[in-house]
């Protein structure tokens, strides 16, 4: 097949990855914040790429650039994918919300599809999400049952709403089967930096803590807590956007995994067909956005089934990871008894829940 000379020189120029493609294809643009190999967040976002492939064949080409910085320079990028001809572009990080929109306003017979975000001041942006906190849920109870030290920590990327929800819902539902349990948090101000996830895994182990999750993208604190064990110690941890399944048996013990497959090949389908609108999807368990891993035989039977039974019961609705009584840290009251939360709650939260020590970054 014959490559589009306008797409080719650009995307070459650009650095991009791009396949064979036919005059008639629909050419669909991917901007990744890690590598494709990260092993969690991104390589989910390019299994979803290949996923598009496999359905529409010839009908479509992809291309992607990764390590796209979250700032001026992911403008750049997404700028250089409209002019090589790209019909739709997902922009797949928190922090290039403000470029997306940017660029969508410059290109109007452009769809752009911005994950994690909420800003769409152009008909021709949309967002897209996965309710994370229904898989924080689930790890979270297979924590407090895991935990011998009575001490769980977690890893956070940036102080915005969704990893907000993470760790509160990771901590409510380790409090409700562990009274005793206790939850540190480190901020490492990144989606991907293996050193410092490794240096924020090896500062929760050296304070004690025995289960450790995390809401960045890289394996590093998994091979930190392998490490750990080898040496004697006693840490489980839990693969996050990916299976992780190389660290499984131990110390992974179960994952959260992103399927982006699914909204991906609809999407584009809908800009082949025509009938693409802007809009907000933010889909989790019941859509099979959002897929615990294989829960692992350290765990026991009975907390596993536990935690299949939380599965079953988020996915066909009879269950809501923010169900009330639940209290704000400072005491005043977030959720009364049976009250479920509004996604205007969710979207906007900025607080700890009771029970959780030390401050969110501001």
């Amino acid at each position: 097949m014959k490559l589009k000379s306008l797409l080719t020189s650009a995307a070459l120029a650009a650095g991009l990855a791009t396949g064979a493609a036919a005059q008639d294809t629909t050419t669909v643009g991917f901007v990744y914040v890690g590598p494709v190999g990260d092993g969690g967040w991104t390589y989910q976002h390019d299994q979803g790429r290949l996923a598009v492939e496999a359905a529409y064949g010839d009908k479509v080409e992809t291309i992607f650039q990764e390590n796209v910085p979250e700032g001026p320079d992911s403008e750049r990028v997404m700028t250089q994918m409209a002019l090589a001809g790209a019909d739709i572009i997902f922009t797949t990080s928190f922090g290039y919300m403000d470029a997306t929109n940017a660029v969508a306003a410059r290109f109007p017979d452009v769809k752009f599809e911005h994950a994690t975000g909420y800003k769409r001041e152009h008909p021709n942006v949309a967002t897209y999400d996965a309710r994370f906190y229904e898989g924080r849920a689930v790890i979270g109870t297979i924590a407090g049952h895991m935990t011998e030290t009575n001490k769980i920590g977690y890893i956070a990327s940036f102080p915005i709403p969704e990893v907000i929800q993470g760790i509160n819902s990771s901590f409510l539902h380790a409090q409700k089967v562990n009274p005793d349990v206790e939850m540190s948090v480190v901020w490492v101000y990144t989606w991907f930096d293996p050193a410092k996830e490794a240096d924020a895994a090896n500062a929760l182990i050296n304070n004690g803590v025995d289960v450790i999750m995390q809401h960045t993208d890289s394996t590093a604190p998994q091979a930190a807590a392998q490490a750990a064990n080898e040496a004697g110690g006693r840490v489980f941890t839990f693969g996050q956007a990916s299976d992780m399944s190389n660290f499984a048996p131990s110390p992974r013990i179960a994952s959260i995994i992103d399927d982006w497959a699914p909204y991906y090949v609809k999407r584009v389908g809908m800009v082949m067909d025509g009938t693409w609108e802007s809009g907000h999807s933010w889909g989790g368990m019941p859509e099979g956005e959002v897929v615990i891993g294989p829960i692992t035989e350290e765990v026991p039977a009975a907390v596993k089934a536990e935690a299949e039974a939380m599965i079953a019961a988020i996915t066909d609705g009879s269950y809501h990871p923010f169900t009330g009584p639940i209290m704000k840290q400072d005491g005043s009251v977030f959720l009364a008894e049976g009250e479920v939360a509004t996604d205007v709650q969710l979207v906007t939260m900025d607080f700890y829940v009771q029970g959780m020590t030390g401050e969110i970054p501001q």
